[in-house]
């Protein structure tokens, strides 16, 4: 099959929808798939020009919404060369302009929603939340009204997603979201590498928080509850890494100051390739307690590299990871994030080290990127209907 992943940018700073469809697409490749990129960054971007593959860049574009008025009669001329188009994300002029030129044309197009829909955004931000109601029914109700399927990481993630508009109708597919495989037995090679980077870290207990720094991420609850619940262990440290797109970095940089625990939190800021790696397997555990995530890319990733994952109950994939035994999980308030971290410093070596068994188990069982793509290819060769996808509705729900 041909596939052509539709996307307004490759920044990697944009987080999981690029690092997800880049992963499914190296999988794609992988299992014998052709796949392309369209996105509307500028053609001499960075990301762009290192981008080993066909990637089509028509920007660049201003705003957040991305407007650009080549992307419709781009894919009026070229979608017929592949066999499915896949949009991610929303609230952007992708979809709209493949709504436009693909909806009664071959080959249609698939949306993934990149948890966007959670209603979690419509209680956070109520005006944003009323912006989006003015443009849903012209816009993004229409776009996933007519796609051939809405796919969804998991199904908490598919059934919030009927919470946040009333007016709501699609065809609902789940095709979860993974990673690769670590580079292998390169371990202590990669933790003695991130250790070397940060030396002030050797012989610590690390937490790894490794995502964007944002509001939604649940930065300032595990900031302060790091203070609060490592208090009386002063062998913990606790490791804040990813790009800082808001500016929130420096005010949280201020609270860490006020708490008085400035030598016990380290940022360093974006990793990637070693030094990803490396953090990962030179940390004890994982945390993420996010006020909302669909699937959580590093989440898996810290599964592949046999680390236990404390995260939050608003991380969709969250009964897995009890399932599977591989982490731990509480509410996303300071009370349940302080006992997110006192839980993790009562675990004894042992349990630890029992955890990492169950947790690379899991990954392997449910996360592994290969069968992602597998799922993927077969929810297109299907044609998403009901019987084939085992989770699609069509339906209008009022709240």
């Amino acid at each position: 099959m041909r596939f052509l992943h539709v996307i307004a940018s490759v920044d990697p700073r944009g987080g999981g929808p690029i690092e997800g469809l880049l992963r499914i697409h190296g999988a794609l490749q992988a299992l014998g798939h052709q796949g392309e990129i369209l996105c509307l960054d500028a053609p001499d971007f960075e990301p762009v020009l290192k981008h080993p593959g066909r990637i089509h860049a028509l920007g660049p574009v201003k705003g957040t919404y991305g407007y650009c008025e080549a992307l419709v009669p781009w894919l009026r001329q070229h979608a017929g060369n592949y066999d499915a188009v896949i949009i991610n994300g929303l609230w952007q002029y992708i979809g709209l302009a493949a709504w436009r030129a693909l909806r009664d044309t071959a080959p249609g197009y698939y949306v993934f929603t990149h948890g966007m829909l959670d209603p979690w955004f419509k209680r956070r931000y109520p005006l944003k939340h009323l912006k989006k109601w003015l443009y849903w029914p012209w816009g993004e109700y229409r776009v996933l009204r007519d796609a051939k399927a809405v796919l969804f990481t998991c199904d908490d993630e598919r059934l919030l997603a009927r919470e946040s508009f009333w007016l709501y109708k699609c065809n609902e597919a789940i095709s979860s979201f993974g990673t690769s495989e670590p580079p292998a037995n390169e371990q202590s090679r990669l933790s003695e590498a991130f250790l070397t980077a940060w030396p002030q870290l050797r012989g610590k207990r690390l937490a790894l928080f490794l995502g964007r720094i944002h509001e939604k991420k649940g930065c300032d609850l595990l900031i302060d509850a790091f203070a609060k619940s490592c208090a009386n262990s002063p062998d913990a440290h606790l490791v804040m890494a990813g790009p800082d797109q808001g500016g929130w970095a420096e005010q949280l940089g201020r609270r860490v100051a006020e708490l008085g625990i400035s030598d016990r939190v380290t940022w360093t800021g974006m990793l990637s390739g070693d030094l990803k790696w490396g953090a990962f397997y030179a940390s004890e555990m994982f945390t993420l307690p996010s006020h909302q995530e669909n699937f959580g890319v590093a989440v898996a990733e810290a599964l592949a590299c046999g680390r236990p994952a404390f995260i939050s109950d608003k991380v969709n994939i969250w009964r897995e990871i009890v399932a599977d035994g591989a982490g731990k999980v509480e509410p996303d308030t300071p009370e349940g994030t302080e006992r997110l971290l006192a839980r993790w410093l009562a675990t004894s070596p042992s349990e630890i080290e029992e955890m990492r068994t169950h947790a690379r188990r899991c990954f392997e069982q449910r996360f592994r990127i290969e069968t992602v793509a597998a799922n993927l290819v077969r929810i297109v060769g299907s044609g998403a209907n009901a019987s084939t996808t085992g989770s699609s509705v069509n339906q209008t729900r009022h709240a």
